[in-house]
């Protein structure tokens, strides 16, 4: 068989379901061996989207997610979604046609060294220079981009060895299980925690990958310790729970960073320091630090660890809990009463523009439980990480180790791909939508029904927040739109302009109730950015 066939026989193997990507001249024998496949090809409008589609798809099913593109502009247009799968630990596989390996060694049309720039941004890059490595090459790739913490990989496949001649067939699958947790250090955990007097737990993106959400909320329960999550574990604990102290992260002196504040023992589960900066919360020196997670804490002054638990996240803490001193009354009762009196301070405004927490307490109240919202980068998602409700693991998709705008669109057709029963929405500013519009017509020529609500204000409100907290003026922010609903119809989807606060819930009922593409045009009022700023920087712990 031809090595692009024998390729495609490997994707099988590692129960690919998806790729999303763009075809080139140079990985057109593989293009063509994916007609006899199982395998869907997603075909993308542009190759960042293809990226982020497979970065949300690793996320939401812990397999590695698939991305494909030629040589040249096609592989470097990869980059950024790569770039935040990898530091996201989102596991994808990403591939490039390249050249053949004849011209390899001079300037030629299009080619670039991509194994050396892929490199920095992935756990694994490559090049097949020969077919019979195939089977070892892909095997390895799933392999190490599954495997905690998980990543991407990337391959790198000249057209001529695409189509050489080879007789191999795939590998077994087989991946690692994390450690049992040491007994010794499990003991060490305990006496700490039982002797704390404030102790709380920061739950991270490790609790979702490794499944263990039950465990913590168990572990939270039957110690009664309040847990705050990182934007990325947003669901770990479910909101309503009376130990849920909400989401920390916001780089201000919020209502958890209080919390943290008077913490003396630190529980970090699952926890990347990526996350949130541990010299943003870590501000007491006798604060002791309780790791918890699959992989040793990278080293940072600002997180020396008291006591490591490495492996089993789930284990770990169920076999902590079994010998810890159960705390009386949790000191945060006051401190989530207060966040919860915030939670709901507007969900009955009628002003318009719609006000932030107005936006997500109707959307909030439109999805079910297990519905999924990806934000993408703004001050939107500033609010979502604050306010909105999130009920269970993976309903709240936010990227925060790399940050990137543009991943709301793309990451909604993923998500509903993956989770077809489940709605996905798409929760954009204005700025970060426009960045890959063009995935709209993915959508609609995919029949993948999604719902892209816009947070319109003209402007990138995030960066004019930090420049008026800054210097008090803003520069160069503003920036004019198209027609959304018009833009959204010429792109053969449904469109829908809120004209009205009262409009907003009944709009995205409507929109769910469509099951097709669908946009919503919104305008915010985003004066409430520097009202929370005032807010945070007087702030005054409650006891």
């Amino acid at each position: 068989m031809k090595a692009a066939e024998l390729f495609v026989k490997c994707l099988e193997n590692e129960e690919v379901e998806y790729i999303f990507g763009i075809p080139g001249e140079e990985n057109l024998d593989l293009m063509d061996a994916l007609l006899e496949s199982n395998i869907k090809f997603i075909l993308t409008r542009h190759e960042q989207g293809a990226a982020f589609m497979a970065d949300v798809y690793g996320r939401l099913t812990g397999k590695a997610g698939v991305c494909l593109s030629t040589l040249g502009p096609g592989a470097t247009n990869l980059v950024t979604g790569v770039a935040d799968a990898n530091m996201d630990r989102a596991p994808v596989v990403a591939i490039a046609g390249q050249a053949a390996t004849d011209r390899l060694h001079k300037e030629s049309h299009q080619v670039l060294d991509l194994v050396n720039l892929f490199e920095p941004i992935t756990k694994y890059s490559t090049q097949i220079l020969t077919p019979k490595v195939i089977p070892e090459v892909v095997r390895k790739a799933f392999k190490v981009s599954e495997s905690e913490k998980p990543g991407c990989c990337f391959i790198d496949f000249p057209e001529n060895i695409a189509e050489m001649e080879v007789d191999k067939k795939p590998l077994k699958r087989q991946s690692p299980l994390p450690p049992e947790p040491n007994t010794e250090k499990v003991q060490q955990a305990a006496q700490i925690i039982s002797n704390a007097k404030y102790p709380i737990i920061m739950a991270g993106n490790g609790v979702v990958r490794s499944r263990a959400s039950e465990a913590l909320e168990d572990f939270a329960s039957k110690l009664n310790i309040p847990v705050a999550t990182t934007f990325m574990a947003k669901g770990v604990l479910p909101c309503r729970n009376e130990l849920s102290l909400g989401t920390v992260g916001l780089q201000a002196h919020d209502y958890v960073s209080c919390g943290l504040d008077r913490a003396d023992v630190v529980i970090c589960v699952g926890y990347d320091i990526v996350e949130y900066h541990p010299y943003l919360w870590n501000h007491n020196p006798d604060c002791k630090i309780i790791h918890i997670d699959t992989q040793p804490a990278e080293v940072d002054e600002f997180y020396i660890v008291e006591a490591g638990l490495i492996g089993n996240i789930g284990k770990s803490l169920s076999e902590i809990a079994a010998v810890s001193k159960r705390h009386p009354q949790p000191h945060y009762k006051s401190l989530k009463d207060h966040i919860d009196a915030k939670l709901n301070e507007h969900k009955d405004s009628t002003e318009f523009p719609v006000k932030p927490q107005k936006i997500l307490h109707d959307l909030r109240s439109c999805l079910d439980a297990n519905d999924i919202i990806i934000s993408d980068v703004g001050a939107h998602k500033m609010w979502i990480a604050r306010m909105y409700q999130t009920q269970a693991p993976n309903t709240c998709i936010i990227s925060n180790g790399f940050a990137s705008m543009g991943i709301a669109l793309p990451g909604a057709i993923a998500a509903k791909l993956a989770k077809p029963q489940q709605v996905a929405v798409a929760v954009t500013g204005d700025a970060g939508f426009l960045m890959n519009v063009q995935e709209l017509e993915t959508a609609v020529r995919m029949n993948i029904p999604i719902i892209v609500l816009i947070w319109n204000d003209s402007e990138y409100g995030l960066i004019k927040w930090k420049q008026m907290n800054e210097f008090g003026r803003e520069s160069n922010i503003h920036f004019s739109n198209p027609d959304f609903v018009k833009l959204a119809e010429a792109f053969g989807a449904k469109g829908y302009r809120i004209e009205t606060t009262e409009d907003l819930k009944p709009t995205i009922q409507q929109a769910i109730a469509d099951n097709t593409v669908v946009l919503i045009d919104c305008q915010v009022d985003y004066s409430e950015n520097l009202k929370l700023t005032a807010e945070l920087g007087e702030m005054i712990c409650p006891t």
